[in-house]
């Protein structure tokens, strides 16, 4: 089970500090009231930041394993949001998704560089649009757009941010900044070849 470990580091200051070191659990999230054998249980490591590692929890009597994720990560895919967020902002300032899969990932073909940005296209996009409904102080009739979210936020990434503010909704939001499993998705072939759609204005 993934845990969040809340932290202002950034990814490479996690990595330099070796922050999986200090990280703690307190309570076991099966057994809140005590009385299970709950003890740390090593790491694993994540292949982006090179050098990262993320602290693991076990529980003999709830056979579950839990590993605290900094917020600077992102879930279920490589690498930070922060990272993730540099991506969709090229891609939104791009003529076309094309055009920006050629300069983001110029060491694979075409097609498996649209896949690479399509989905987490995908995953951002179905996070943003349950954010809408979970988070209640929102503006009425607001866009779920990362450019929205950002103008709303002052924030240049807002990715980390919003992890923060659907703390208590992470397990059921889709990664990569909830926990949650991944929103199902239409067997739909796609067709557009201009890009991603003109930004909306921010309601």
């Amino acid at each position: 089970m993934q845990l969040r470990f809340e932290t202002n580091l950034s990814a490479d200051e996690y990595v330099n500090q070796k922050a999986w070191r200090y990280v703690t659990l307190s309570t076991c999230p099966l057994h809140p009231e005590g009385g299970c054998s709950l003890a740390k249980h090593g790491t694993y490591s994540r292949k982006l930041p090179p050098g990262t590692k993320v602290a693991r929890w076990y529980c003999p009597e709830g056979c579950t394993t839990f590993s605290l994720l900094p917020d600077c990560l992102a879930a279920r895919l490589p690498g930070s949001l922060i990272q993730i967020e540099i991506v969709l902002n090229q891609v939104q300032a791009s003529p076309s998704q094309e055009a920006a899969a050629v300069n983001i990932r110029e060491n694979i073909e075409l097609a498996g560089a649209l896949r690479w940005i399509r989905r987490r296209l995908f995953l951002v996009q179905a996070s943003l649009a349950m954010l809408i409904e979970l988070l209640n102080d929102l503006p009425e009739e607001f866009t779920p757009t990362l450019s929205c979210f950002q103008e709303l936020l002052g924030l240049q990434f807002v990715l980390p941010a919003l992890r923060e503010c659907a703390h208590a909704h992470l397990g059921i939001l889709p990664p990569p900044i909830g926990f949650g499993p991944y929103p199902k998705k239409k067997k739909i072939r796609f067709q557009q070849k201009t890009g991603t759609d003109p930004p909306q204005k921010c309601r």
